[in-house]
């Protein structure tokens, strides 16, 4: 049988009622979620299943509630048998591949997570950084205008190189205004400005990056025992040092998505199960490695299409 790739989403995947089906009839699911009210001490189970969305779309709320999600759908595969040989992580995501390689404890890691929000939101205040999404142009000249927009107009930098013709920039919000007028002007498809509240993956996180490596030195990150694909490096990391300052370097550089699907290919696996909510990777996945299957798991309906699959290839 072919090698299995579980890829976890990032922010931007939320829904209000996500993980509902799964919560009431697994529990498994139910379990990650009690745990997940009990580390945080409040209920981001309330959150998930009733919203409100305004709520929820706070960054210190979103990345713990997607990573509960996340875990939750992981452990009813994992309960019907599927176990991964190779995990990957969109930015947040990279925290759930990690709970799912036994590096990270869960509920440490919904604690982090909900600590990394906060940081990441106090780094720039709102209103101060944008992210646009840049569709149709190549990597070399989306870096290459955001340097000259840079000595402009100030802060600006390419953040996801998330598949061919999909790139992310952050920065300071008029220095991404005025990238995305010159970006147009090189012959990109289409910029749309993203409705997020912080210029994630840029160098503008930097404050972020010092404080969250304090809070990784109070927490356990252990060896990795499936290997893991890093963000920063599209690279395979299993050492838990190697583990913590590749998060760290992660919270102020760019996630390199292309390469760590490229990297999982690589390594053999030819099935992608997206664990958590949306199918975000899934698009992406389609557009850098055209053979593999896609799967998702986030309710009932695609987990029963994931096990019906995995039942006609054994």
């Amino acid at each position: 049988m072919s090698q299995v790739a579980l890829v976890f989403p990032g922010q931007g995947s939320q829904t209000v009622g996500m993980g509902k089906e799964l919560y009431d009839n697994f529990e498994a699911a139910k379990a990650v979620f009690e745990m997940a009210d009990q580390a945080l001490g409040f209920s981001i189970t309330k959150m998930c299943f009733e919203g409100p969305e305004e709520e929820l779309r706070k960054t210190f709320n979103t990345q713990p509630a997607i990573l509960t999600m996340s875990i939750a759908c992981y452990m009813v595969l994992k309960e019907h048998g599927i176990e991964p040989n190779i995990v990957a992580g969109h930015s947040l995501g990279e925290y759930s591949a990690l709970v799912a390689a036994g590096s990270l404890d869960f509920a440490d890691a919904v604690r982090l997570v909900r600590k990394r929000g906060q940081l990441m939101q106090e780094a720039v205040p709102l209103g101060e950084g944008s992210m646009a999404a840049i569709m149709g142009l190549e990597r070399d000249v989306v870096v290459e205008v955001c340097q000259k927009a840079q000595q402009e107009f100030g802060a600006v930098q390419a953040v996801n190189f998330n598949c061919p013709g999909q790139i992310v920039i952050a920065g300071q919000a008029t220095a991404v205004e005025k990238a995305v007028e010159l970006l147009k002007a090189a012959g990109a498809k289409r910029a749309i400005m993203l409705p997020v509240s912080a210029p994630f993956h840029s160098t503008l996180m930097k404050p972020a990056a010092e404080k969250l490596a304090l809070e990784l030195d109070q927490i356990a990150v252990r060896d990795a025992v499936i290997p893991v694909v890093a963000n920063i490096s599209g690279q395979l990391v299993k050492n838990g040092d190697a583990i913590k300052a590749s998060l760290v370097q992660q919270a102020a550089n760019p996630v390199l998505w292309e390469d760590c699907v490229a990297q999982i290919v690589n390594q053999g696996a030819e099935t992608f199960i997206e664990v958590g909510p949306g199918k975000v990777l899934g698009g992406f996945t389609k557009k850098i490695a055209k053979d593999v299957t896609n799967l998702n798991v986030e309710d009932l309906a695609s987990l029963q299409k994931t096990l019906d699959y995995f039942k006609e290839v054994r």
